[in-house]
Order: C-alpha cells, then sequence, then structure tokens
C-alpha cells in the first residue's frame, strides 16, 4: 500500500485519490475464481459456482456455474483469522483501501465486489439474500468458514442477512452507513428508471453529495473524481438491480434475531442512513453499540479512514474473544490520541421506538397483492388510494388487491415488463386513458424503456386506432419526460 493510503491525523485526508481500477491494486493476489472448491456445510445444497471456469481441486468438484462467486482479494497473513469486508453500492473494495494497512496486521482480509462493479463480471443480483448467498459461496470455495464481517450500505445490509440466516457463520458484526430499511422502495425504483433511462452519468455527477460532507468535498476534489470514476464504471444492469434489491430489503421486525456482537458505525453527518437509522438499528439488535464519526458523511471510511480503523480494530479485536475465543486475537489497540472523541457511545432507545410493520393479519392473497401493487405503482399511489378509501369503496379497494394483484400480477406465467404491454394495450383500447400515467410509471419501474413504451404505444395505433394512439403518446411522454428526467 502506497504512503497516499497510510493513516492520517483529521483534516485534509488525501494528497491524491486511492488507488483507481485503472492503476496497480494493492499488494495482494487479485482472484475472480476459486481456489479450491468446497462443499459448503450449512446449506446442504451443491458444490458452490463461480464466475469462470473451476479452479484446480478436489476430483469430481462440479464447473462453477456463471454468476455464482464474487470477484475478491485476500490481503494480510494466510494463518490469521478472516474478516470479511463489503462495499457500499456504486464503489469497489478500494474503498477500504485506508483501512487495509492496519487491519491486516491482525486478520486475513477478505474484499469482495459487487457484480458488475469494479470489473466484475456483470451477473445481476435483484436480492440481499442472493448477494449474500454468492458471497458465502465464495467464501466456501476457499474454505472459509466463520468469520467477521463488516459492510458498509448494501455491504452492511448482506452482513445483517448474513447474521439473520447463517449465525453460525458470523463471529462479529459491524454495520457501517447501514440501515434495517434504506429509504422507501419507490426511491431506489425510481433511481433505477432514472439509470435505465439515461445511464449512470446522472448518479456519478451526484454521488459526492450524497457520500461525503461539503467541506470534504471542497477540500479533495482529487477523491471526488475517483468516487464519480467508481460508478461511471459501474454496469447499468447491475446497478439497477442493487437498487431492487434494496427497495426490497426490510429487516426492521427481525433485528433481535441478530445475536452477534455488532458495532453499528454512522457519519454524524450522514444524510443517506443517518444516525436516526443507525439508533433503529441499536433499538432492535441486542448487542449491539453505536459509534458516531465526527465530520464523516456516508463513505466514513473513505471520509475518516483513521477514526473508522481505529473503532472496527477495537469491536472486532474485543467482541470476537467472546464468540471465537478458540482463536488468538491482538489485543484491544484502543483509540490513538486524535480520536478519542470517537469512542463508541450506546445508545439504546426502547424497542418501541421500532416503526410497527407487523403483518395485517389478512388472508395471502391480499398480502402478496399489497406487496406487487406496492412495487408496481409505488408506495405513494397506493397509500393515496387506501388513504381516500372510505366505507363505500374499501371492499372494492379489497378486491382490487386481492383478485387483481394478489391473483393475476402474482402469476409466473408472465413476466412483470409483459404485464405492463398488456396493460398499457388494454388501457389505450378500452379508452380508460386516465388510469394511462399510472401504468405508463408502473412500465418504467417494472424495466420498459421509454422507446419500448413507445413501441407498444405505435402497436396499439395500428389495432385501437389513432386518435386512442395519440391521445395515449401525449399522455405517456409527460409521464416519461417526468420519470427520467435526472435531479438537477
Amino acid at each position: 500500500m502506497s504512503p497516499a493510503h497510510a493513516r492520517q491525523a483529521p483534516g485534509p485526508q488525501y494528497t491524491q485519490p486511492p488507488v483507481s481500477q485503472a492503476e496497480q491494486p494493492a499488494p495482494g493476489p487479485r482472484y475472480t475464481q476459486p481456489q479450491v472448491p468446497h462443499q459448503p456445510q450449512d446449506s446442504g445444497g451443491p458444490a458452490p459456482q463461480g464466475p469462470a471456469q473451476a479452479g484446480p481441486g478436489r476430483q469430481g468438484a462440479q464447473a462453477p456455474q456463471p454468476g455464482r462467486l464474487l470477484q475478491y482479494r485476500f490481503d494480510g497473513p494466510e494463518d490469521a483469522p478472516v474478516l470479511v469486508i463489503g462495499p457500499s453500492l456504486g464503489t469497489t473494495w478500494h474503498m477500504w483501501d485506508r483501512q487495509i494497512p492496519e487491519l491486516s496486521q491482525h486478520w486475513r482480509i477478505f474484499r469482495y465486489d459487487l457484480p458488475g462493479h469494479g470489473g466484475a463480471p456483470a451477473y445481476p443480483a435483484a436480492a440481499v439474500t442472493d448477494l449474500a448467498d454468492r458471497l458465502l459461496a465464495t467464501l466456501d470455495s476457499v474454505g472459509v468458514q466463520r468469520f467477521g464481517y463488516a459492510g458498509c450500505s448494501i455491504g452492511g445490509a448482506v452482513g445483517a442477512d448474513l447474521a439473520l440466516r447463517h449465525p453460525h457463520r458470523v463471529a462479529a458484526l459491524a454495520l457501517v452507513a447501514a440501515s434495517p430499511r434504506f429509504g422507501t422502495a419507490d426511491e431506489f425504483r425510481q433511481r433505477g428508471v432514472i439509470v435505465r433511462s439515461n445511464g449512470l452519468e446522472p448518479i456519478a455527477r451526484t454521488s459526492p453529495e450524497r457520500w461525503f460532507t461539503p467541506g470534504f468535498a471542497a477540500a479533495q476534489p482529487a477523491i471526488v473524481e475517483w468516487a464519480v470514476q467508481m460508478v461511471r464504471t459501474t454496469d447499468p444492469g447491475c446497478y439497477i438491480a442493487s437498487c431492487e434489491a434494496l427497495a426490497a430489503f426490510d429487516i426492521r421486525t427481525e433485528l433481535p434475531r441478530i445475536g452477534v456482537p455488532t458495532l453499528v458505525l454512522v457519519g454524524a453527518e450522514d444524510k443517506v442512513t443517518g444516525p436516526a437509522e443507525a439508533r433503529t438499528l441499536v433499538a432492535g439488535i441486542p448487542d449491539a453499540r453505536l459509534a458516531l464519526v465526527p465530520s464523516a458523511s456516508h463513505l466514513a471510511p473513505v471520509e475518516q479512514p483513521a477514526a473508522v480503523t481505529d473503532l472496527l480494530l477495537m469491536h472486532f479485536s474485543t467482541a470476537w474473544q467472546d464468540t471465537q475465543a478458540s482463536i488468538p486475537v491482538p489485543p484491544s489497540p484502543g483509540f490513538s490520541a486524535p480520536f478519542a472523541p470517537v469512542v463508541p457511545v450506546a445508545e439504546i432507545s426502547a424497542a418501541a421506538d421500532l416503526p410497527d410493520v407487523s403483518p395485517t393479519g389478512r388472508n395471502d392473497r391480499y398480502d402478496q397483492g399489497m406487496k406487487v401493487r406496492r412495487e408496481v405503482l409505488g408506495d405513494a399511489h397506493v397509500d393515496g388510494a387506501t388513504a381516500a378509501s372510505d366505507g363505500f369503496t374499501d371492499d372494492f379497494q379489497e378486491l382490487l388487491t386481492r383478485y387483481a394483484w394478489g391473483e393475476i400480477w402474482s402469476r409466473e406465467g408472465l413476466d412483470r415488463k409483459a404485464r405492463s404491454c398488456v396493460a398499457l394495450t388494454a388501457v389505450v383500447a378500452s379508452g380508460h386513458l386516465g388510469g394511462l400515467a399510472q401504468h405508463v410509471r408502473a412500465a418504467l419501474r417494472n424495466g420498459l424503456t421509454p422507446v419500448e413504451i413507445k413501441e407498444v404505444l405505435l402497436q396499439t395505433a395500428v389495432y385501437c386506432g389513432i386518435p386512442a394512439a395519440g391521445a395515449a403518446f401525449e399522455i405517456a411522454q409527460s409521464v416519461i419526460q417526468e420519470e427520467t428526467t435526472p435531479p438537477a
């Protein structure tokens, strides 16, 4: 690791950006396929699969399927306990470069890239559970069974999922800039519409204001440009799939089942997943403590690397002793003098503060229908429709949710893109153009591009008539402009 990546005191953190993907990576081997195929011990399923051909291994090992394994690298002593570190959406494993020199003195650091990020093979994963399963398959392929885990943003979501579904694999957990639910599903699906229509440039251009404090961004333009380039080089399809994964992620009611010692670390000025979300995690996880990092936003490991490093060193050095006593760990290093105020502070609020997301208690078709209805039409539309309902229309709203969305839209015979094509055509053919705008929005959320919507409406012109199609084009044009225009 070059001197530019060493720990530094507060203030301007870099004289040059961290190693970019166009430069040489930090010392240590970089892998894109397994070295030793290994049968998973917890799932009883088939041998793990990988992105390329099977590596050398035991006789009879299965060749990995494309996309099953993640791109990864190791740093640190081969005989040390393994600490897995996960990236945030739109970044690569290089976001952790400045933590590696110290962490790798004590642990074998395993970093990975999300699909389509950092030059990794572009096999989209539209669910956090899918990402976690791929990560476990990759760890199995190199013989890693038990590990500590630290992840930022979506990387934190992966760690929380592992702690919930595979608690025997996780020795200790650190959730950085994480949340039990990341904003609203509408926000992330809208971001997917923007990327599908405009590419990643609008997201790249606005990333610095989400990731860094204004003072840091102004003082470190080289770091800002490095961060923007990470987003620009991401595969758009994989970015959209990750947005879908975050849109569907919600573990608010499951937090009490996370049974490993957990550090919840957040930048004090994080506007994406800030202190409020961090306190919700701490309130719900039985063995959790909160660390607020001053003068840091969403990418705290980049903006305040020394503080984050000290926090991770202390947490994993102490928490690991309780869960993995058979593996030697270094003594707790404490905090370096400049960062003494950043000692983790437990701010545990009452469990009653957790949001009420209890099941409706209705039949499964209704619950499934409400889930699909919200995913397709958006929370804002569904909330407006249900809020406007009264004793006269309640039964119709229930019928609509249970039958149209729980029965028909939930069937597996057509995917949602195909169903949107049918819905657009049917609305135009029936002349019910009052509902066309919401179906155009739904079509964009379901993956149709403006060009594909145009083709559907051109087809309706042939079979439904020019006047109907002309009115439909006018409505659709307005909706598409509104939905696909990037924020200023």
